[in-house]
């Protein structure tokens, strides 16, 4: 099903991810930057024709933005409009759904056509404890608590697929939920192979250079090793500029689409890819 949509997995990830959709369990995807982990949640949508819900973490993030808040300026406009008429507007006609606005934990737990949604909670690592307290409930009982409204229980739980940088440790009760995979930086063949299926359009002998390269790089000191997603989208520059083969000048000029700090730029260029290059292509040679 992964590989149908252009996702090359290895036999471990699609396992975790079929006892997920077997089992009904969240699936909690843990690794560096870049290697696939939300790609994993917008292929399943795909592959099943369901709705992608994706929930963005960040630092302060709390369940009024995550489930739903009130449409304050909607409310006064209604408020004013009955005062005009004369008739008093009561608590329970400000507070209804027609003033709610969704935010994706509640739209996950609506009925949706073609079946239950995939809801993505994406870089959960970047919120805090309270945030992942709060979680819990959600998670297990597949339900969100609105205190106006009550508690809204999913008719089918959402497809739920959790993604960490591991940034800071995630609570081990919120894990204990969720079926866990590493999701760690591919061997040489299956990034080939990653590659062929989203840049098809790259030769042979300047996909290998390309993997080989970024393989190279990621063995070295640096702030923030370059992911799958970079790699993609250095070859995808490389046929933008017609380059057949890598050169140390061609890689300098767009080191940019790989490394996303100066310093890691400034340590790579020039002399040092050459050296690099000259290193990848003799692996190339020897193997």
């Amino acid at each position: 099903m992964l590989a149908g949509q252009g996702y090359v997995a290895s036999r471990a990830l699609a396992t975790v991810v079929f006892l997920s959709l077997r089992l009904g369990r969240p699936l909690f995807l843990e690794g560096e930057a870049g290697v696939g982990k939300t790609e994993i949640a917008k292929t399943i949508a795909n592959a099943l024709g369901r709705r992608l819900i994706r929930l963005q973490c960040y630092e302060g993030l709390d369940a009024s933005s995550a489930v739903a808040e009130w449409n304050f300026a909607a409310q006064m406009v209604a408020i004013r409009a009955a005062e005009a008429s004369g008739s008093g507007s009561s608590k329970a006609d400000l507070f209804t759904e027609d003033f709610l606005i969704e935010r994706p934990l509640l739209a996950a737990m609506r009925p949706q056509a073609g079946g239950a949604p995939v809801l993505l909670i994406d870089e959960l690592d970047r919120t805090d404890e309270p945030f992942e307290a709060f979680l819990l409930e959600a998670l297990s009982d597949f339900q969100v608590t609105i205190p106006e409204l009550g508690t809204i229980v999913a008719p089918e739980p959402p497809i739920v697929i959790l993604t960490s940088n591991r940034t800071r440790e995630v609570h081990d009760a919120l894990k204990r939920r969720c079926l866990y995979h590493w999701v760690d930086y591919p061997a040489f063949a299956r990034e080939l192979e990653i590659l062929k299926s989203r840049a098809p359009e790259a030769q042979e002998q300047l996909s290998r250079e390309v993997v080989g390269f970024v393989q190279r790089l990621r063995r070295e000191d640096l702030f923030k090793r370059p992911g799958v997603a970079e790699t993609i989208d250095w070859a995808k520059c490389l046929l933008a500029l017609d380059v057949i083969a890598l050169s140390p000048e061609v890689i300098s000029d767009t080191l940019g689409a790989i490394l996303k700090y100066q310093d890691d730029i400034q340590k790579i260029s020039g002399s040092e890819a050459k050296r690099l290059l000259d290193d990848v292509k003799k692996e190339m040679l020897a193997s």
